[in-house]
This record gives structure tokens, C-alpha cells and sequence, in this order.
């Protein structure tokens, strides 16, 4: 399963965009000078942050350590190319906001505030808790993300004003892009889905002997054993450390937001019947095989209307913004540190 599903990689863009500002560190005792926040890029002289690209890429990375417990060749490059995704639409927007800084363009706060609320509900699963001790980590200020985001607002308002002479979108164009949308749109807070799983903790009480590596073996061995064709629920009751074993792992009608958003965004968006896993994260190792999806409730067309018409505008214009933004790089001072 290729984990950057195009679902996800528009949640991926849409959160690239609304990087954040930098907290200030105390300064250490310390004979040689210690750099708290290195420089990932520069755009005519504005920095871009190595903590800001590391807090971006976060959600990504939580999925694929998940994804890939023994890490590897495929992980590597699939973080690589998350990386290098984020750092270069940071760029595109500091090429973009100072092209148009003498627009004037502003963003009200309120709308700020509820592209905030909706980052934090999509991407975090509603954890505010989650999402602030993120920034802690990157040393990054709630009141700078806001900022950030303001200003990916300003660019996609600056990027529809730049190509006002489109041809409109028309009403088909919009309506079959809604039906082929509209799950996207939906409220993934709501969704639902029950399927069937084996936890199998990385320190086992029951099997002192047992060590992380020996107990990823056992979950890959199992793993393999269901694709063979064995029956999960006896592998289940025979290895499965958590309350469901007894059930042979079935678990029904459990919520998006009682997942942790890593395994979440894995589990929801695999086709159903497919094995994923094993699984890992810091208490041990799941294999679960989805078995039915219950989404949150369709948003009706006229709630979402101009949010579709701006994806039908987005797509008649790309090839027109992509031969814009390149002229523009082409054009701009830009130094990329490795």
C-alpha cells in the first residue's frame, strides 16, 4: 500500500502551505555558539526554517514509521520525497507573497481561526493536545502558525487574482466534480469502521524472553501466515495481547478519533479486506484487515459549492500557474542548504 494516497497528499499540500513561525530559545552556556534552529532555504534574503519543515513534515513521518517498522530503502525514500515536497511549496509561497506584497491582500481572522480548527481536526484527529506539544517540539509558536497561515490564505487568494481571465467554471463542471469529490469533503471526524486486529506488544509479560526484534518477527511471521490464508481470529485468540483477542480481534464501529492519527489515516484510507501491518509504534506491533468503512456524513452541494468551483479553477489554471511559478523561480534568489 503506497501510504501517500492522493487523499492524503492533498491534506499533505493543504498543511505545507501553513508552516509556522519559530519560538525564541534561551540562550545556553556554552563556549561554542549552539544553532537551536538551522536554515533550510533562503528566498530573496527571508529564511525558511529547518524546524519549520520538520513540524510540517511530522504527520507524514509518524505514518510511515508506522508503515515501515525496520525503516529501510523504501521509507528513506518516501521521507525524502515528503521532505523535499514541503520544502518546495515553502519556497513557491515566499516566491509568491513577494511578488504580490504590494497587494494589500488581507485575510480576517476568523477565517484564520477555522482553517486552523480545520488543520488540527484533519490532520491531528481533533488532538489540540497533540498538535501544540508538535510545535513544542519544533520549537514553534501557536501565534506563528496562525501567521503562516494567513499567509498561504494570501497566496491562494493572490494565485485566483492572477488568473482572473480563465474561463469560469461551468455548472456540469461543478457538479461532476462534486460527485467525484465529495467524500473528500466529507467531516472524517464521523467516519467509522469496523475491522478485525492482533496486537502484539513489543515487551511481553507473559514471554519475558521476548525482545522488540523477536516480537516484530512473530508480527511478520503472523502477518504472513493470514496471507497465506490462515484464519485471523484463531491467530488472534493465540497471539493477540489487547481486550478484543477473545473475539478473535473483531472491533466494530470504532472512530476515526479513537485511532492515533498515524495509524488512522493508514487504516481508513486501505481498501477494505486488505491486511495492513504490522504496524509499529512505541507499545508494540498491529496487523489489521479492514472489514467495513462507515464515512461521516456527504457535505450537501450548495454548503460546498465554492469550494468545488475553486477545485474546477484550480485544475483549468494549472497548466497556466505552473508555467507562471516557474518563471518566477527562475527569476527569484533562492539557496537551498542541505
Amino acid at each position: 500500500m503506497n501510504l501517500i494516497s492522493p487523499l492524503l497528499k492533498t491534506r499533505f499540500t493543504m498543511l505545507a502551505a501553513a508552516a509556522m513561525l519559530c519560538a525564541k530559545a534561551a540562550p545556553m552556556a556554552s563556549a561554542e555558539p549552539v544553532e537551536v534552529n538551522a536554515i533550510a532555504a533562503m528566498v530573496n534574503g527571508r529564511v525558511i526554517t529547518v524546524n519549520q519543515v520538520n513540524f510540517l513534515l511530522a504527520p507524514v513521518y509518524g505514518q510511515l514509521a508506522a508503515q515501515y517498522p525496520r525503516r529501510g530503502p523504501q521509507f528513506e525514500a518516501e521521507l525524502k520525497e515528503a521532505r523535499e515536497n514541503i520544502l518546495q511549496e515553502l519556497i513557491d509561497r515566499e516566491i509568491i507573497l513577494d511578488e504580490f506584497k504590494q497587494a494589500g491582500t488581507e485575510i480576517r481572522q476568523h477565517f484564520v481561526d477555522e482553517e486552523v480548527k480545520r488543520q488540527i481536526r484533519e490532520l491531528y484527529n481533533n488532538d489540540e493536545a497533540q498538535f501544540r506539544e508538535e510545535l513544542r517540539e519544533n520549537r514553534l509558536t501557536m501565534e506563528g502558525f496562525r501567521q503562516m497561515t494567513r499567509d498561504r490564505m494570501i497566496v491562494q487568494a493572490m494565485r485566483s487574482q492572477q488568473f482572473t481571465d480563465a474561463p469560469p467554471p461551468l455548472p456540469e463542471e461543478v457538479r461532476s466534480e462534486y460527485e467525484r469529490t465529495r467524500h473528500e469533503l466529507r467531516d472524517t471526524t464521523q467516519d467509522e469502521i469496523d475491522f478485525e486486529k492482533i496486537f502484539i506488544p513489543a515487551r511481553d509479560h507473559q514471554n519475558l524472553a521476548a525482545t522488540p526484534d523477536s516480537q516484530l518477527e512473530l508480527a511478520e511471521q503472523v502477518a504472513e501466515q493470514i496471507r497465506g490464508g490462515a484464519d485471523f481470529a484463531e491467530l488472534a485468540r493465540a497471539h493477540s495481547r489487547d481486550a478484543a483477542a477473545a473475539e478473535g480481534g473483531l472491533q466494530e464501529g470504532v472512530s476515526r478519533l479513537d485511532l492515533a492519527p498515524e495509524f488512522s489515516a493508514i487504516i481508513f484510507d486501505a481498501p477494505v479486506g486488505e491486511l495492513v501491518g504490522p504496524l509499529r509504534d512505541p507499545a508494540g506491533f498491529t496487523i489489521v484487515r479492514t472489514l467495513e468503512l462507515h464515512p461521516g456524513p456527504v457535505p450537501a452541494f450548495e454548503t460546498v459549492r465554492e469550494q468545488v468551483e475553486e477545485r474546477v479553477r484550480r485544475k483549468k489554471t494549472s497548466a497556466q500557474y505552473e508555467r507562471w511559478i516557474e518563471s518566477r523561480r527562475q527569476r527569484a534568489m533562492i539557496e537551498i542548504r542541505r
